[in-house]
């Protein structure tokens, strides 16, 4: 299956390299070009294109502004950042963003961006999460998917857990809910979300309840609530 793309750049001469560069890299057809996000939002409302290459730094609406704003739609394009600055790689994993590519980019590196592209994995927004940005001291990190535990909601916020650390995320424990289900992870209460291939022990408690015992090296414990212990045996096969 080729795929409907969309390039979009305020540069003519990046947008004609991104063109040939993905004519080389085959398994996609550039059906449509932008000069400015503004212009790409017209596109994408009357054409229904699968991803859209999407330069960020641009005059007027950012690239980034334009992705916040293909989250609105009904059916969004999937995103791959096309950029010469790598320190917006969190913010473009925020917005789920596909893939981030840096310039100048190589035909090798765009090749694998459009096989994560393929059909067999789910499109437009719903790519496989491998990574969550989170912050810490200060910093924003991208952490990686197989390090968490279980998350704990916070306010309007989340913590992530991993073995021995504690990471704070800006989306909400439902937001992760959505990226992470697909990855393993079980909703077991309204303020915890656990990976269930980290389960070490489930022991029955008083009311019909259940309390997890997890692997890290402090052995953790998270609660089930009542209403969740029966689809949460179903998904450990108990």
């Amino acid at each position: 299956m080729v795929l409907k793309a969309l390039v979009v750049d305020d540069e003519a001469p990046a947008r004609s390299e991104l063109r040939f560069l993905l004519g080389e890299a085959g398994g996609v057809e550039v059906v449509g070009e932008a000069s400015s996000a503004a212009e790409a939002l017209q596109l994408i409302r009357a054409l229904a294109y699968d991803v859209v290459f999407l330069d960020i730094d641009m005059p007027g609406l950012s690239g980034m502004q334009l992705a916040e704003a293909l989250g609105e739609l009904d059916k969004q394009p999937s995103i791959v950042f096309v950029t010469a600055y790598s320190e917006h790689a969190v913010k473009a994993f925020e917005v789920e963003a596909t893939d981030f590519l840096v310039k100048p980019v190589e035909v090798a590196r765009l090749r694998h961006a459009i096989e994560r592209l393929s059909p067999t994995e789910p499109v437009a927004g719903g790519a496989r999460v491998e990574r969550v940005p989170v912050e810490k001291a200060g910093k924003k990190l991208l952490l990686s998917v197989e390090e968490i535990f279980y998350v704990m909601a916070k306010d309007d916020y989340s913590y992530l857990f991993t073995d021995g650390e504690r990471y704070l995320s800006t989306l909400s424990l439902a937001q992760l809910e959505r990226k992470l289900e697909p990855r393993g992870f079980f909703r077991v209460h309204r303020r915890f979300l656990v990976n269930l291939s980290q389960i070490k022990e489930v022991v029955p408690m008083y009311g019909g309840t259940l309390l997890l015992t997890l692997k890290d090296r402090a052995s953790s414990q998270v609660p089930v609530s009542r209403r969740r212990v029966p689809s949460l045996k179903r998904a450990l096969g108990l």
